[in-house]
């Protein structure tokens, strides 16, 4: 599943490396590609896995973003 996930204080190169990295940990993840320009980080997971979208927000939410669309 894809998902598009739109943020705040996603404003700078060194931030967009950590919210990759750190989503990027997440069980089940399979990729991720955050944009400044746009606000978001698009975020490709496998669903089946329980709970992954509130671990996906968790993670993003631990390098200081806020998540606008849970």
């Amino acid at each position: 599943m894809d998902k598009k996930i739109y943020v705040i204080g996603l404003d700078s190169d060194d931030i967009k490396a950590k919210a990759e990295e750190v989503v990027k940990t997440v069980e089940g993840i399979n990729s991720v590609v955050a944009n400044t320009d746009k606000a978001q980080i698009l975020v490709s997971f496998d669903e089946s896995i329980s709970d992954i979208e509130p671990k996906i927000n968790s993670a993003i939410e631990s390098v200081g973003l806020t998540v606008l669309n849970k």
